[in-house]
């Protein structure tokens, strides 16, 4: 199997013993796994590959998706008793079309965390810029709005702010 060691190396289960982990993206998991995975909550023990041996795990699971739930069980996509087992909390966060009003928050901290990450001065960014990114439609989400800050920056020629004209040559 892909990622196979000689020596071995612990599962995510394992690994996360007496904490928590996080499954992003659940949906997408195979229905087969899913039998196993539910096994898994269920019973609070894991089988490692190629063993016989039984490890009690205790385990806190987070689970992320952007699909709808309910439309994958009722296609037969998604295990009903997974899904309950999972659904204890929900938290429903909603995309960046909803919440525009975050977008120069946002912008900053991409600003200042990737101009750390490549040795830049942080650049400040105009007030019509800002304006100029919350019209945007973000169908890619919070991704797609880190994309556009990240362009910006590494296209950013003078040391003044960011302006409206960059803004809109990078979208």
């Amino acid at each position: 199997f892909t990622g196979a060691a000689r020596e071995g190396r612990q599962g995510s289960f394992l690994t996360a013993h007496g904490g928590t982990i996080f499954l992003d993206e659940v949906s997408e998991m195979p229905l087969s796994l899913q039998a196993r995975f539910l096994r898994v909550l269920q019973e609070k023990e894991i089988v490692p590959l190629g063993s016989d041996d039984v490890i009690p795990v205790d385990v806190r699971v987070l689970a992320a998706t952007n699909r709808n739930m309910q439309e994958l069980i009722a296609a037969g996509k998604f295990r009903r008793d997974l899904y309950y087992r999972l659904a204890v909390l929900q938290l429903s966060v909603p995309n960046l079309n909803e919440r525009k009003e975050d977008i120069p928050v946002l912008v900053k901290h991409f600003l200042y965390q990737r101009s750390n990450d490549l040795h830049l001065p942080c650049p400040e960014i105009t007030d019509e810029a800002l304006q100029y990114l919350q019209t945007l439609d973000y169908s890619g989400n919070i991704r797609q709005l880190q994309n556009i800050t990240e362009r910006m920056l590494v296209l950013q020629s003078d040391v003044g702010p960011i302006s409206l004209d960059l803004a809109q040559s990078v979208t």
